[in-house]
């Protein structure tokens, strides 16, 4: 991504900032590249999550305008591998939806969104959003020199294994859900990916099954629960996943030798924290 002045009155190829639309409606596709070029940008299209992502790796473009609906591999999908991927981390992402679902844009701004528009849109709330968002990742790499953050420059960032985004994708989906009921098809299916593919890349690239890391990281959370909150064993329980006290409680002693209570006293009576004793 390249330091460019934002929409300014010129016509200097430099200047222009590379966009690219993800967007599974060709009119809608087509609609904002005219409005986009327009303002002098140069404007690139994907007709759906996966080739959005492969574009994006291809030709890091300096923002991503990504619709959240797609059939196949969605935008969320897409927004997951994105910021796995230390390569395409750093792009803004902006999603578009023909929804107005306050669960989806807090969704969406969790996994990474820097902001959500919805359809139908007025154009220039669209060209005032990017030309926000442009100017903003402008300033984030001047405050940070390329040279102490490599992935922000395409030229310069590795070739990062396909498999091990997978499996960084999925560590941060799970981390980011603990509360969740969770399957392998459905971390599959929120990754664009399949279920022998996900068990295979995650047992490479993080040395055990993707259900052995989800148990770890729910006691994890427990732990530093019951370390740092005067949360109750139940509430502890719920908010890491389990069906009940009791089945938390099991689970905890499996993994830590101590009750979940006996594991509190200890580490107040200490005066530690969850991350000094873990």
């Amino acid at each position: 991504m390249r330091e460019c002045a934002i929409f300014a009155l010129t016509t200097s190829e430099q200047a222009r900032p590379d966009i690219l639309i993800v967007d599974d409606d060709r009119e809608e596709l087509r609609l904002l590249t005219d409005l986009l070029r327009r303002q002098l940008c140069h404007v690139a299209g994907a007709g759906d999550g996966m080739a959005g992502y492969q574009a994006a790796l291809a030709t890091p473009p300096d923002l991503i305008l990504l619709d959240v609906r797609m059939p196949g591999v969605d935008g969320f999908a897409a927004c997951r591998l994105l910021k796995a991927n230390p390569a395409t981390r750093a792009i803004p992402v902006i999603f578009l939806s023909a929804l107005d679902d306050p669960e989806e844009r807090v969704a969406g701004l969790a996994m990474g969104g820097v902001d959500f528009i919805t359809k139908p849109y007025h154009p220039a709330e669209v060209f005032m959003r990017v030309r926000i968002h442009l100017e903003l990742a402008g300033l984030r790499r001047v405050a940070v020199p390329v040279s102490m953050v490599p992935a922000l420059a395409p030229e310069v960032a590795p070739h990062h294994d396909p498999d091990e985004v997978v499996a960084a994708a999925a560590v941060r989906l799970i981390d980011a859900n603990l509360a969740a009921t969770l399957t392998l098809a459905g971390i599959a299916r929120a990754l664009g990916t399949y279920e022998k593919r996900l068990s295979q890349a995650f047992r490479r690239h993080a040395g055990m099954t993707v259900f052995a890391y989800l148990g770890q990281a729910r006691i994890r959370r427990g732990r530093q629960l019951l370390a740092d909150t005067d949360m109750s064993v139940q509430q502890i329980a719920e908010r890491t996943g389990f069906r009940s006290a009791a089945n938390f409680a099991t689970a905890f002693r499996e993994h830590v030798e101590a009750t979940p209570t006996a594991y509190r006293q200890a580490m107040r009576a200490h005066g530690g924290s969850s991350e000094s004793r873990s």
